[in-house]
């Protein structure tokens, strides 16, 4: 007996997949969770077509992501330094005086002009320290008018009577 409950199911619907060689990397790994749920925003409104012309302003992702519109900006710097999106348009006015929003593409994907995918945010490492020298610390009974060779003045015993 065929059942019909089928009949109007078209799929899974909509999702956001985050690849694993992206996962694996130092990039991904040492992020932050606010950058991360910023990329998880750009890559949702990523429809297949529109790498490069994905467009998300500041204030949309502040409402999106629940958070204050100052926070979003250092997100979007961090995603661009990493590697894992670029500007293809910077924001600007336009013809009738109206704000309008960046367009960002996803460098793990190629653009819809045919440039191929980027993929910079594999060879991104974080920043080490600097190695510096041990230096122990000198005491407090040094002194340092001394110079070598020279003989410390041995304390004085006064016997008081």
């Amino acid at each position: 007996m065929a059942r019909t409950y089928h009949k109007r199911k078209r799929g899974a619907g909509r999702h956001v997949q985050l690849p694993e060689y992206l996962q694996a990397t130092e990039a991904w790994a040492t992020l932050k969770p606010g950058p991360r749920a910023l990329y998880i925003e750009l890559k949702r409104r990523y429809n297949g077509r529109n790498n490069g012309h994905i467009i998300l302003s500041h204030r949309e992702a502040c409402k999106a992501l629940n958070v204050h519109r100052n926070t979003v900006g250092s997100w979007f710097t961090e995603l661009e330094a990493r590697g894992f999106i670029t500007m293809t348009q910077g924001p600007h006015l336009g013809p009738s005086g109206v704000g309008m929003a960046a367009h960002w593409a996803l460098e793990e994907l190629p653009t819809i002009d045919g440039k191929p995918a980027i993929k910079s945010f594999t060879a991104w490492r974080a920043k080490q320290k600097p190695c510096t020298k041990s230096v122990h610390p000198r005491h407090n009974d040094c002194d340092t008018s001394n110079e070598k060779g020279a003989q410390r003045a041995e304390p004085v015993l006064k016997i008081v009577t």
